[in-house]
C-alpha cells in the first residue's frame, strides 16, 4: 500500500506565492516520475509540472517561468513552488507518483488533492 499526503493549499492574493509538498510512503522500492496536476471547476484535470527521478522537468505553458517543481528522492517528496500566482491558477491540485513497488510492479498513485485559491 502506498499513500501520498499533500500539504495544505490556501488562499493567496494575485501575485503571491505558495509552496505545496507531497510525501509518498509505503511499500515503495523507488519512484519514477512525480508530478502535479490541477483541476478547476468545470474543467478537466491537467498536468501542471512533472519531474523524473533524474531531475528532468516538464511544465505546462501556462506556468512556465512562474512555477518550479523539485523533489527530494531521499524523502520521496515532491514540491511545487508557485510564484506570481494568478486567479486562473485557482484549482484543486493533486500530486501523482509512478511507483515501483517493493513487491514488484509499477503503479500510479494520487494525493488527496488540496485547494489553491488565488484572489484578484
Amino acid at each position: 500500500q502506498v499513500q501520498l499526503v499533500e500539504s495544505e493549499g490556501g488562499l493567496v492574493q494575485a501575485g503571491g506565492s505558495l509552496r505545496l509538498s507531497c510525501a509518498a510512503s509505503g511499500s515503495i522500492f523507488s519512484i519514477n516520475a512525480m508530478g502535479w496536476y490541477r483541476q478547476a471547476p468545470g474543467k478537466q484535470r491537467e498536468l501542471v509540472a512533472a519531474i523524473t527521478s533524474g531531475g528532468g522537468t516538464n511544465y505546462a505553458d501556462s506556468v512556465k517561468g512562474r512555477f518550479t517543481i523539485s523533489r527530494d528522492n531521499a524523502k520521496n517528496t515532491v514540491y511545487l513552488q508557485m510564484n506570481s500566482l494568478k486567479p486562473e491558477d485557482t484549482a484543486v491540485y493533486y500530486c501523482n507518483a509512478r511507483c515501483r513497488l517493493a513487491y514488484g510492479g509499477i503503479q500510479d498513485y494520487w494525493g488527496q488533492g488540496t485547494q489553491v485559491t488565488v484572489s484578484s
